[in-house]
């Protein structure tokens, strides 16, 4: 059968919705695409996975418009050689990115069961694009829970521990993704033993990336259980990678971070406030005080509270400020550049509180007229000119 005689049509145009596509040549390609992928030839569907990738690389609308070539792409995934397999799951691929109602068509047709055989595959090519494929699916809240149950998981971990680098960030988003399903994911997720492997990820990975961002929101969920918390902490430079990250992490991984030492802390202050402490948490959790978002630094006030000799308030005549409660720790952190370090943060942060009250007292005086007196009674507005 000849399958390739419009194949270098002109009308033909990679980049989707892009103004320079015209509408019908779309419409022509997709009628064409989902004509092929019915087809008997096993050459014609393999031209047409790889069409259907092509037009679903950046087009929303075409993802939609192929939503009926989900079921031939699943059947595809389960016979064929290596090379259809490949080309119809990288199809299926662009066509759940964005598109929920093709993440749970996708999942319904079947797909799990060649996905999940491809995870375990020696093709490490086929073996990332699956990883993909996973991360994609798990995206959907309506997917989680039939993902967990499908056995994937073991596989996501056991990625982690053996698989290329960007398969390894595949997984742990992946798991990231599972994990916030209610419905005991977190669980099957720890009876894998995952932490090992996610802490050597992390140390691995760029503190800004969005690998680190996962790998500390798993951490963050995953020591909400004693096991987690037993884990990290067993694992040789556990806590210290969560701390690196809580020192040069993104906004939201550092957020994570605060959030794990915190959990870990507040489960049994005893057993981990040495080990945290040990790692020079102080420095970066009193920047965070300063500069992290609400959450943060609500987290990193609690910490400190927590990692003082003692938790509760000292006496009338010794205030349970931030200050002193820095203070508290810092006399009794061993060593003398961990404490120069903390001290010298504390000199900062307190400086840097004054800046901000000073520009916040400029700032009032500048939108209050002598008749809007006392000061209490003003209210700023954005100007209408900085409308977001």
């Amino acid at each position: 059968m000849e399958c390739a005689a419009e194949s270098h049509s002109p009308d033909a145009n990679p980049d989707g919705d892009s103004g320079l596509q015209r509408p019908h040549s779309s419409s022509s390609a997709v009628k064409r695409a989902l004509k092929l992928i019915q087809s008997g030839d096993s050459d014609c569907r393999l031209e047409a996975a790889r069409e259907i990738r092509r037009l679903t690389k950046s087009s929303q609308r075409c993802r939609r418009q192929l939503a009926q070539a989900v079921n031939p792409l699943v059947a595809m995934l389960r016979a064929g050689s290596p090379e259809s397999h490949e080309a119809a799951l990288l199809a299926l691929l662009n066509l759940a990115v964005k598109d929920e109602q093709n993440k749970i068509s996708i999942v319904e047709a079947g797909a799990l069961e060649p996905i999940i055989s491809f995870l375990k595959s020696e093709d490490l090519n086929l073996q990332e694009y699956a990883a993909a494929s996973m991360l994609t699916l798990s995206a959907s809240t309506i997917n989680k829970p039939i993902i967990s149950a499908s056995g994937a998981v073991p596989l996501l971990v056991e990625i982690l521990r053996h698989g290329s680098p960007q398969a390894k960030a595949d997984a742990v988003m992946a798991l990231s993704n599972l994990s916030t399903h209610p419905d005991n994911n977190l669980q099957v997720i720890l009876e894998t033993e995952p932490i090992p492997s996610i802490v050597h990820l992390l140390k691995s990975c760029k503190k800004h990336s969005k690998t680190a961002e996962k790998c500390s929101a798993l951490i963050e969920s995953l020591v909400g259980f004693d096991e987690g918390r037993t884990a990290l902490t067993s694992e040789e430079g556990g806590v210290l990678a969560v701390v690196e990250v809580l020192e040069n992490g993104s906004i939201q991984s550092r957020e994570h971070a605060v959030g794990a030492l915190l959990t870990m802390c507040q489960s049994d202050r005893c057993k981990y406030r040495e080990p945290i402490l040990r790692e020079g948490v102080i420095p970066g959790l009193l920047e965070l005080t300063v500069q992290g978002t609400p959450k943060s630094q609500s987290k990193a006030q609690r910490l400190l509270q927590l990692l003082r000799d003692s938790p509760y308030p000292r006496s009338e005549l010794q205030p349970d400020t931030l200050e002193n409660i820095v203070c508290n720790i810092i006399s009794q952190i061993d060593g003398d550049e961990q404490s120069g370090k903390a001290k010298k943060m504390l000199a900062d942060m307190v400086q840097v509180s004054m800046e901000q009250s000073l520009r916040h007292l400029q700032q009032r005086a500048l939108v209050c007229t002598p008749t809007d007196l006392p000061i209490a009674t003003c209210t700023s507005e954005v100007s209408s000119k900085r409308l977001f």
